[in-house]
């Protein structure tokens, strides 16, 4: 069909865009807590471009027969429930590019869905994501050996950063990309493609260790330990020794690149996101409204100002209140059923993939428990849950090799 031709193009353009998502915050009314090297101009434009992009893949996914996937109602109560309390917070205005930027990521994960099958678009879909991970990765490594841009390496202390505003951003990145180049690299029948993911792998791994992001750190140990506890019996035993050297590896360089000032920043912040909590718990104050009730909550000695509260689960429950916690966990279980479901029976090769794709999430909810990273809620969950959803079915979707 002459409508989704331009899909693999569509895919590779979105996926190569990802590493430069955290810019989106610069549009926003909130002070960006670090260093943007994205000008403005260019994340307007990139909005401009993914807008047309979801539009275009709108419109292919209208095209008879209309397919709802077991995740498109939990996915869309989530956006529901986020409107919800946009309308009932402070600022109904400040939140909507961030939910919007949600929409996009539903359209993307039913468009991942629909035509992973497709000619080229899973092709596509895995040479974009490697190719631009791994170039972020080297530039993240280059500007820290480098110390440019000096603004950069000042304010994360050395620790990687690259195009991402913060290292846990990269950090979070990373721990879906990690997984996803190892699985790639060891399943594709591709020779090329098995060469960029084991070069990906290795500049992503170099770029996570220079990220010293100790959510980041106990994230990735926890997708590992998923990765082995789920992937085979025999090394299932592995999988605490995995968790307990991530904890020594975050007790050993605990002060490594960061001020200790910060250790206990978030103490603070997690009691008035709890406070907060408690005189709003019905739909929250808002989408991306925790940083203009912060400072009518915190405490004395608590920092002045904050962002969001430091824990995924609890900002959802502070800024969307219990009707959004409940949809966010709701999607979550129906996605882990579905992928449940798919799982029995697949191939080993199938299994590899969509196993490590699911390791990748499991690690970002370990991150999320004393972090909240932007580019992995809006840029990474769904098209990944989508993913790894497909791939438990379809594998890398490359045709098998003639004898």
């Amino acid at each position: 069909m002459r409508l989704t031709r331009g899909l693999p193009l569509a895919f590779a353009v979105t996926n190569f865009a990802i590493p430069f998502f955290p810019a989106f915050i610069t549009l926003t009314a909130v002070t960006v807590p670090g260093v943007s090297l994205v000008p403005r101009w260019f994340a307007v434009t990139l909005l401009v471009v993914m807008a047309v992009v979801a539009i275009y893949a709108t419109v292919t996914l209208l095209v008879p027969p209309l397919q709802t996937p077991a995740t498109f109602w939990p996915l869309l109560a989530w956006i529901g429930a986020a409107l919800l309390s946009a309308a009932f917070g402070f600022d109904p205005r400040g939140g909507l590019l961030f939910i919007g930027l949600f929409g996009l990521a539903l359209v993307w994960h039913l468009a991942i869905v629909r035509y992973y099958r497709a000619p080229g678009v899973s092709r596509a879909i895995f040479t974009s994501y490697l190719l631009s991970g791994g170039l972020a990765s080297l530039a993240a490594i280059a500007m820290v050996v480098t110390r440019v841009p000096v603004s950069e390496y000042a304010i994360g202390h050395g620790r990687a950063i690259g195009t991402f505003i913060l290292p846990g951003e990269l950090a979070g990145y990373l721990i879906i990309f990690l997984p996803i180049s190892y699985a790639v690299a060891r399943v594709s029948q591709d020779a090329r493609l098995r060469a960029l993911a084991w070069g990906a792998l290795a500049a992503g791994a170099a770029a996570f260790v220079m990220t010293f992001s100790r959510a980041g750190w106990m994230g990735l140990a926890a997708a590992i330990a998923f990765y082995i506890f789920f992937g085979g019996r025999m090394r299932r035993r592995y999988a605490p020794l995995i968790l307990l050297g991530g904890l020594a590896a975050v007790l050993v360089v605990f002060n490594a690149h960061h001020n200790p000032s910060e250790n206990y920043t978030r103490l603070s912040i997690w009691q008035a996101g709890i406070e907060i909590v408690r005189r709003f718990p019905l739909t929250g104050v808002g989408p991306f409204n925790f940083a203009r009730i912060y400072p009518l909550v915190r405490l004395p000695d608590g920092d002045a100002a904050a962002f969001h509260a430091h824990s995924f689960l609890l900002t959802i429950f502070a800024e969307t209140g219990l009707v959004g916690l409940l949809a966010v966990l709701f999607a979550w279980w129906r996605f882990a059923l579905e992928l449940l479901r798919r799982l029995r029976g697949a191939s080993p090769a199938n299994s590899t993939i969509a196993l490590a794709i699911a390791a990748g999430l499991a690690g970002t909810w370990v991150q999320g428990l004393i972090d909240t990273v932007s580019v992995v809620i809006f840029g990474l969950w769904l098209p990944s849950m989508a993913l790894a959803l497909v791939t438990a079915t379809d594998g890398l979707g490359e045709q098998p090799r003639s004898s």
